[in-house]
């Protein structure tokens, strides 16, 4: 089977850089205000050199139009302050992919393409939000093929924002009807397009969210050389009866978990 790589960025961390940290899948919304609050405390107290999101910043995004609205303004003039200090590079996921560059641009925000190899302290790692690889997913997959076209976009984005609203929440709680329903094995990285893009883009480390199964998978996936590792990312939920708020620092001397004396236990 032939298997179709996706163009790969490239981001060399700088020689000062000492700390790298990344997060995925905060699924921001006015409904979580305690999970908001944390990721600005978070961005308040982070002392890493680069922080980088890895996508699903947002539970949902409708278009760059919202940006004044109250809770996205918030949200974005925390990262524009935090920019000022620090690289804060964004990933668009399966929820926010209508993030624009330019308009992450205007934020001081460094937007990343979906994979991008980091190239930080002796090491290679491709750099994802994931759903791409989860191929099992057929009906995502061809979901994610239609609704990335430029003509969907284009055609998305001429609605009115009342319209705009009501059809992303249509595609949202289909979608959370689908993992209510099917088998929690649907939706995890494919171990041949692993393999094939660790292999391609000479990595030995890759880091994705996506899937809300945080872990770190030595070999990367099942049949991969023993020196690779699959980092991934957990969601972030401080609003339910289970919270959870995590991520991953990376320093020369290896990978680890975000002290969690970055968030707070309340959320607030």
């Amino acid at each position: 089977m032939t298997i179709a790589l996706p163009l790969c960025a490239s981001v060399i961390a700088p020689p000062a850089w000492q700390c790298i940290e990344l997060v995925s899948d905060l699924h921001l919304t006015p409904t979580m205000p305690r999970t908001a609050a944390a990721f600005e405390h978070y961005l308040d107290q982070t002392q890493a050199d680069a922080v980088f999101i890895l996508g699903d910043l947002f539970e949902v995004w409708i278009g760059d139009d919202i940006a004044n609205d109250a809770f996205a303004n918030t949200i974005m003039q925390a990262l524009r302050r935090t920019a000022l200090r620090r690289t804060v590079a964004v990933m668009v996921g399966n929820r926010d992919f209508l993030l624009g560059p330019e308009f992450l641009v205007s934020y001081g925000i460094v937007p990343l393409h979906d994979p991008t190899v980091l190239t930080a302290f002796g090491q290679r790692a491709v750099l994802s939000h994931g759903d791409a690889l989860c191929l099992d997913d057929v009906d995502y997959q061809n979901f994610r093929l239609w609704i990335r076209s430029p003509e969907w976009r284009e055609s998305f984005l001429q609605k009115d924002r009342d319209d705009r609203a009501t059809l992303a929440r249509g595609l949202r709680d289909a979608s959370l009807a689908r993992q209510t329903n099917e088998p929690v094995t649907w939706a995890d990285a494919d171990p041949a397009l692993t393999k094939a893009w660790l292999h391609a883009f000479d990595a030995d480390m890759l880091i994705h969210g996506h899937t809300h199964r945080p872990a770190k998978h030595v070999p990367a996936v099942a049949g991969a050389s023993d020196s690779t590792v699959r980092h991934v990312l957990s969601d972030w939920d401080l609003d339910g009866t289970e919270p959870r708020a995590q991520g991953l620092q990376w320093r020369a001397e290896g990978v680890r978990a975000l002290p969690v004396s970055l968030f707070p236990s309340d959320g607030v």
